[in-house]
């Protein structure tokens, strides 16, 4: 039987990893997190255990309800993201039913905002954020992550995150490479901080860790919360 043209978009939408995404099945040193003290260790496992039932339980959504919940995470994070022309605001590229931000990243770009993505340039180091515009072109970086090939570093202004799990504390479970939290503690200047996912991915409380830092705001497809 033929694909449709959505399931061809599907698969196409799918095709590269997000940002440090699949850590949790490789290396362990590319996360740069101790896992020497037994809580750490438990909280390590109990991690990756949520980690792959919230990601099979968000590729179970349908692309129909996925493509409705992130229009209205379009529409909630321009209530947020105001002002913003002449300025950096980093995104994603979306991966295993990730909300697709594509169409709300073109918008930005009408609007005058410099967009970004974020690349993976070694194990347990920050990652770093390179300029991107709707045809220009990417090239495959680490785990198959879309990288800008020929794009400018800048510091963020505003940082889009995808969350695999957050909390009431606005905590986000990520993908387990420490990436994100480590290039946050990094920056000189803190960027405002935008988790985004569905509501399916909350939970009671990631168990936060030392190196662990919340998120300014958490959007779903039900509304914003602050922290």
């Amino acid at each position: 039987m033929a694909k449709s043209d959505r399931d061809q978009r599907d698969e196409a939408t799918h095709e590269y990893a997000s940002p440090a995404c699949m850590l949790h099945e490789v290396d362990p040193a590319y996360s740069g997190i101790s896992s020497s003290e037994d809580r750490v260790s438990d909280i390590v496992t109990w991690r990756k255990a949520q980690r792959l039932r919230l990601i099979d339980e968000r590729k179970a959504l349908s692309l129909a309800q996925r493509e409705d919940y992130a229009r209205l995470i379009a529409t909630y994070l321009d209530q947020i993201v105001t002002d913003v022309a002449g300025k950096h605001v980093s995104l994603f590229w979306p991966f295993l039913g990730e909300p697709d931000l594509r169409g709300w990243m073109a918008a930005l770009m009408a609007r005058g905002v410099d967009c970004l993505l974020p690349v993976v340039v070694d194990k347990a180091k920050p990652l770093i954020f390179r300029s991107w515009k709707i045809g220009e072109r990417l090239e495959r970086g680490v785990w198959n992550i879309p990288v800008p090939a020929e794009g400018k570093e800048a510091v963020p202004d505003v940082v889009i995150a995808p969350l695999v799990g957050f909390d009431a504390q606005s905590f986000r479970l990520g993908y387990g490479g420490g990436f994100f939290d480590r290039t946050l503690a990094a920056l000189d200047r803190k960027p405002l901080i935008i988790g985004v996912g569905f509501e399916s991915q909350r939970i009671e409380t990631i168990h936060p860790l030392g190196h662990d830092i919340p998120m300014d705001v958490i959007i779903t497809q039900l509304g914003s919360w602050r922290r």
